[in-house]
C-alpha cells in the first residue's frame, strides 16, 4: 500500500481507515490516536491531525462528523509529523506531494471516475476542482502555471456530503 492508495481510497470510499461521516470524535481517536489539535467554537469542533482534518457539529449531546478533509499540501513542509502513525502503519511513507494524473489513474483502477466539478464557480484560476461522481468526494488541484512545478499537484480532498449537496 502507498500514500496514493490512501488518497484513492478516500476519494472513492469517503472514509479513513473505515471511519467516516457520522462517526463520533471517540471513534476517530480510536483509529487515528489522540495526537491532534481540537478547536471548539460553540456547537462546532475542528479536529486537526495534520494530513487529516475533521469537522463535527453538536447534535443533542452527540458530535457526528460532517466533514473530512485530507490536506495533502501540508506534506510539502513535513511528512513525518503531519501523517498520523496509524496511516503510516497502514500505507507506509508519504511523499511530500501527489500528482493529480496519478491519483486519477488510481481512482480509475478502483472502478470509479473523475470529472471536472460541474459547479466549478467555487474554484479560482490557480485551483481546479474535480469530483468523483460515485462517492461525491471533491479533489482540489493546483493549476497555477507560475507555481514552479506545483501545477497538477493535489492540494486536498474533501468529503462533506451535506456541503456538496448544498452547492451542487
Amino acid at each position: 500500500m502507498s500514500d496514493l492508495d490512501f488518497y484513492a481510497h478516500v476519494a472513492t470510499r469517503g472514509d479513513v481507515l473505515g471511519v467516516g461521516i457520522g462517526a463520533q470524535p471517540a471513534e476517530w481517536e480510536a483509529v487515528l490516536g489522540a495526537d491532534c489539535l481540537d478547536a471548539e467554537d460553540g456547537g462546532l469542533l475542528r479536529r486537526d491531525y495534520g494530513l487529516v482534518e475533521l469537522s463535527f457539529q453538536e447534535e443533542d449531546g452527540a458530535w457526528p462528523c460532517f466533514g473530512v478533509s485530507v490536506q495533502v499540501q501540508r506534506l510539502r513542509w513535513d511528512t513525518e509529523s503531519s501523517v498520523p502513525a496509524a496511516l503510516r502503519g497502514a500505507y507506509g511513507t508519504f511523499a511530500p506531494s501527489a500528482r493529480f494524473e496519478d491519483l486519477a489513474a488510481a481512482i480509475a483502477g478502483l472502478g470509479c471516475s473523475v470529472e471536472p466539478d460541474p459547479d466549478g464557480d467555487g474554484t479560482s484560476g490557480d485551483m481546479h476542482r474535480y469530483r468523483v461522481p460515485e462517492s461525491g468526494v471533491r479533489i482540489f488541484v493546483r493549476a497555477d502555471e507560475h507555481a514552479q512545478g506545483q501545477s497538477g499537484e493535489v492540494w486536498s480532498l474533501s468529503v462533506s456530503p451535506a456541503w456538496w449537496r448544498a452547492v451542487g
